[in-house]
């Protein structure tokens, strides 16, 4: 009968172990890609934000244009109105001119008005954007400890070769990736991640 060679049990722990390594180390890999989306999500809604305010305000600041010229153009008018119902003031021909005036001030103060409103519209719908971004960040800020804290487990885990702490880094992992899709897509709102 052939002998059979049995393998030592210290080797194949070792071998156990290495593969094990190996398998956490990419995996951990995994995660570091992960971590990379979703930093770069979180800096991405940062600046989007950060534009969005900017555009909100320039409108802000048309719209303020367009109201002092939507008045100015009122009190011409108010001028002109007020002089023409003084019969004595305004002779004929003159009456006319500033008849003709007074319904261009009136018109001016019109438009000026109708594109207030629409850069009103404009501005407000900014300013929704900004929001929005703002209660995206949270999500990518949180992904991103809970990626750290995952990779960090990780690497313990191969260090003290505990399966247990590779679970753990694989949960945290997973919550992280959660929160980082949330940033992207919202598919969940988490209360706690709102300041209002």
């Amino acid at each position: 009968m052939a002998e059979v060679e049995v393998p030592n049990p210290h080797e194949i722990h070792e071998r156990g172990e290495t593969t094990f390594g190996r398998r956490v180390a990419l995996t951990t890999a995994i995660y570091a890609v992960v971590l990379s989306i979703a930093s770069l999500g979180g800096n991405n809604t940062v600046k989007e934000m950060l534009l969005a305010q900017q555009q909100s305000s320039d409108q802000w600041a048309f719209y303020q244009a367009k109201v002092i010229r939507e008045h100015q153009y009122r009190g011409q008018k108010m001028v002109l109105e007020t002089q023409l119902a003084e019969p004595s003031a305004v002779k004929g021909g003159e009456r006319d001119k500033l008849a003709a005036l007074t319904r261009k001030f009136a018109d001016e103060e019109t438009r000026y008005n109708a594109e207030k409103k629409d850069i009103e519209k404009d501005a407000k719908k900014l300013e929704q954007l900004r929001d929005h971004r703002r209660e995206r960040h949270p999500y990518f800020e949180f992904g991103e400890v809970l990626l750290q804290i995952a990779i960090v487990s990780a690497s313990v885990s191969i260090l003290s070769t505990s399966r247990p702490m590779f679970w753990f880094s694989l949960v945290l992992a997973l919550l992280g990736a959660g929160l980082t899709l949330n940033g992207f897509t919202p598919l969940f709102t988490l209360p706690f991640l709102h300041h209002h």
